[in-house]
């Protein structure tokens, strides 16, 4: 099942980085609703109405493999704010006029980036002039393209941080969903709450509320039988079914002989006994 969504959500591209994830769970951190899509669906892309903004990630790739790199230039059209990390930030650059290149010296690690300018991408994320963030990257920018201005620079990297304000797209040669760039979650909440302006409304309590509902329509007054092994996965979905359905759910749960001590009790006496669930206990531990 797939859960449908009508709230306002930031769409996050994906080139391959071995971060993207991590883009997603800081921007979900902020109780802010994304979806991941991979470049190379993007032939056919049309805006949707609940896309508020627009997230280009990191990749391996550089932006002259054009035969590998695929991107609708039309993206970056839509009027909508675009915040372009590491590659990102580099097939803006290009695709926009400006120019990248291999770069003298690699960035990789840690490394100093001071401030040119005030920006809202920046806000609150300088201590004093300066700060340390991640890099990581072969290649730069050397020349931006028409209508940007730089927020910021690194001793490798002149063109680190730049921006459009009129269009609301900016680029940034770090990474700042990874820890080891100092207060990088801010430049994530200053881009997706402050310039994007979507609402803080994407809440553990909201989706299962919707969840419930679409178990609801889906199931009507027919029966589920769930198997339960005990993790996280399969007890979330049983507790959830069981909210949405009650007595029409059944759980199954074979106990391999592969469990921890007593855990086959713990499982047995928390879903019959706290959850009051319908839960058929299978001992099969001889058959594995």
């Amino acid at each position: 099942m797939r859960l449908e969504n009508n709230l306002d959500k930031i769409l996050i591209i994906d080139f391959g980085s071995q971060f993207t994830q991590l883009i997603a769970r800081k921007v979900r951190e902020l109780n802010v609703f994304c979806e991941i899509i991979s470049h190379n669906k993007l032939k056919n892309y049309k805006n949707e109405k609940n896309v508020k903004g627009i997230i280009l990630s990191g990749g391996p790739l550089n932006v002259y493999q054009n035969k590998k790199v695929k991107f609708n230039r039309s993206i970056l059209s839509l009027n909508i704010p675009i915040l372009g990390i590491c590659f990102g930030h580099q097939i803006i650059s290009k695709e926009l006029g400006g120019k990248v290149k291999r770069a003298k010296s690699r960035e990789f690690g840690l490394a100093k980036v001071t401030k040119l300018k005030k920006s809202a991408l920046t806000e609150n994320f300088f201590s004093k002039n300066s700060t340390n963030v991640w890099m990581s990257h072969g290649d730069e920018v050397i020349k931006l393209p028409k209508g940007f201005k730089v927020i910021a620079k690194s001793s490798n990297s002149k063109l680190c941080m730049i921006e459009n304000v009129k269009k609301k797209i900016y680029g940034i040669q770090f990474h700042p969903e990874v820890s080891h760039t100092v207060k990088g979650k801010v430049i994530l909440k200053n881009f997706v709450i402050k310039i994007c302006k979507i609402k803080k409304n994407w809440t553990s309590k909201n989706q299962k509320s919707k969840l419930m509902q679409q178990i609801k329509e889906q199931v009507g007054n027919s029966k589920v039988i769930c198997a339960l092994s005990g993790g996280v996965d399969s007890s979330v979905v049983a507790k959830l079914i069981s909210n949405a359905i009650g007595k029409n759910l059944t759980c199954i749960f074979v106990n391999t002989g592969l469990l921890r001590k007593n855990e086959e009790k713990q499982v047995v006496n928390t879903f019959r006994k706290k959850f009051k669930l319908n839960l058929i206990y299978v001992n099969a531990e001889q058959l594995f």
